[in-house]
């Protein structure tokens, strides 16, 4: 099961707000590619904070639980 830190993630949510209200005169000038740069990066770090980063386990790991049932016992014999 996913745990959830809301905080976290309103908090990110009221900095990403915050930002682009602060700095949207400096946004509307700028090139359509570097608004929809910003927003999708905005968005990815919103995504991100949904997500208690520091114990979800990584690719190796994931491999491992995967492949060693199935492989482990190929390489054992």
């Amino acid at each position: 099961m996913i745990n959830v830190r809301w905080g976290v993630f309103f908090l990110v949510a009221g900095l990403i707000v915050v930002i682009i209200l602060f700095q949207w005169p400096k946004i509307k000038q700028a090139p359509k590619k570097d608004k929809w740069a910003l927003f999708i990066l905005f968005f990815i770090a919103w995504g991100l904070s949904l997500f208690n980063l520091q114990y979800i386990e990584g690719p190796n790991s994931i491999l491992e639980k995967l492949l060693d049932p199935t492989f482990g016992k190929f390489m054992k014999k």
